[in-house]
C-alpha cells in the first residue's frame, strides 16, 4: 500500500508527499485501517515507528 493509493483525501495524500512519506510503516499499515473504520485500536510499538501518525492521520482525514 502507498499513500497515494489510499482513500485519504487528496491535500492529505499531498502533504504526505511533501514531507516524503510514500509508504506506510507496519504498525500505520496495521493501524490506519481500523482506525478509519471507527475501530477501538492498541498499538505497541518502538519509539520512531510512527505510532502517532498512524492515529492522526486517520483523524485528519
Amino acid at each position: 500500500m502507498k499513500f497515494e493509493d489510499s482513500n485519504f483525501e487528496p491535500v492529505i495524500k499531498k502533504n504526505l508527499a511533501t514531507a516524503g512519506f510514500t509508504r506506510p510503516t507496519d504498525i500505520q499499515f496495521r493501524a490506519i485501517p481500523p482506525v478509519l473504520r471507527g475501530e477501538d485500536v492498541l498499538a505497541i510499538a518502538q519509539t520512531g515507528t510512527g505510532k502517532t501518525a498512524a492515529f492522526v492521520i486517520p483523524i485528519l482525514n
